[in-house]
């Protein structure tokens, strides 16, 4: 419901956005970031990626179509925040069971509506991501400079571990759909609904794992491969997962990674990261696939990239043989795939699972499934070649 309750948007540098009460009322603290995508919203609200964060749609209207149980990637809105311009007054979707506002609500969201999205969007690609404060309800009420000492006292996203936060805390199953090919060893790094159903539609049987998983149980449940996903927080913080797979991958275990997982990869093979601008957040970004020479519409949500070299191939310097960089951002230029041409392992930095769209890259899961398919066959088997990989019109 559209209200005329204020609230206030403060950014670190000391900007302030006026507008309207959205969601539930309160304070919240987080990194204000934008998100391009001019449908998926629930998706993107409930994508764990997006922890800790208080993200701003470009879009003008959201919530038109309402909410359903069926779209949502997680149990809940793990947002921190949300910040919209000109929420929907009413619902029109048959798939509709509720409204956004609804939802927002009861995950206990503090939003706020009627700010000019654009002009934050350019303030924030001038001056970066940054931290940033929702307030309204009694918040409202507290002086610019009480709300101002706040967000700068609220912690900065570099140097974080969110894993532990989003990752669930028990193994659980998700079976393989159609003829089994073999089983995939998942670890949940905040893990999307719609990445399991893909795993498992591809004839994998899917064991997802918390983020505190041992090596050792790792090798015990003898997975025909392993699966880094998406996930909130700095790459650097997450040396534990970066050591864990550094073992799988010696024990010779096939191995896929998207987004954080694409980060981990890079960190394992001895490379590094670091925090980028403003990230990439949105449904519409070019990605350059370097083995096909094809351009790829992909969906991102990420702020940290991978620091590798561009062209050719060169020694990972953690001793796992050559190493080439396979999908470039078109855009910036950023590091959005890694190959590794004497293991079995590859990963990107978009998300190929997109559920809002689009679905240029799914052919990723049918590689990852072949990849298992050769290793089942013959534990030598290497990646296939460039030019099998590149057969995916």
């Amino acid at each position: 419901m559209i209200t005329t309750e204020p609230a206030v948007l403060v950014l670190e540098d000391g900007r302030r956005f006026e507008g309207r009460a959205y969601g539930a009322r309160g304070r919240t603290l987080g990194e204000a970031v934008f998100a391009t995508g001019m449908t998926g919203y629930q998706e993107t609200l409930t994508d764990p990626s997006y922890a800790g964060q208080i993200v701003m749609q470009t879009a003008p209207h959201i919530g038109n179509t309402g909410v359903n149980d069926t779209d949502k990637e997680s149990a809940k809105i793990w947002v921190a925040g949300y910040v919209v311009r000109d929420p929907s007054r009413v619902v029109s979707n048959f798939r509709a069971q509720r409204s956004l506002d609804d939802d927002l609500e009861t995950d206990g969201v503090v939003g706020i509506s009627g700010i000019d999205t654009r002009a934050v969007t350019r303030h924030i690609r001038s001056a970066g991501a940054m931290r940033a404060g929702i307030f309204s309800g009694a918040e409202y009420e507290l002086s610019a400079t009480e709300q101002l000492g706040a967000v700068r006292a609220g912690a900065e996203m570099a140097g974080q571990k969110l894993s532990s936060v989003v990752s669930t805390r028990e193994r659980y199953q998700v079976p393989a759909v159609g003829e089994r090919v073999g089983s995939v060893a998942v670890l949940d790094l905040g893990v999307k609904t719609s990445t399991l159903n893909y795993l498992a539609e591809r004839g994998l049987d899917v064991e997802v794992l918390p983020e505190s998983v041992t090596v050792d149980e790792v090798l015990e449940l003898a997975p025909d491969a392993l699966f880094y996903s998406n996930g909130p927080g700095d790459p650097e913080a997450s040396e534990s997962h970066v050591e864990l797979l550094r073992e799988v991958l010696k024990s010779g275990v096939p191995y896929f990674g998207i987004c954080f997982g694409n980060q981990l990869l890079g960190r394992a093979l001895g490379f590094g990261t670091y925090k980028l601008p403003f990230g990439h957040r949105g449904i519409n970004q070019p990605v350059l696939d370097k083995l096909t020479g094809r351009v790829e519409i992909t969906s991102q949500n990420h702020g940290f990239a991978v620091d590798a070299p561009r062209e050719g191939v060169v020694d990972s310097p953690a001793g796992f043989g050559r190493v080439e960089v396979s999908h470039v951002s078109l855009n910036d230029d950023v590091v959005e795939g890694i190959r590794c041409l004497d293991i079995d392992a590859f990963s990107v930095q978009y998300h190929p699972e997109a559920a809002a769209g689009p679905h240029d890259s799914m052919y990723l899961f049918d590689r990852f499934r072949e990849m298992v398919l050769a290793r089942r066959e013959s534990p030598d088997g290497q990646l296939p070649t460039a030019s099998s990989e590149g057969d995916h019109e």
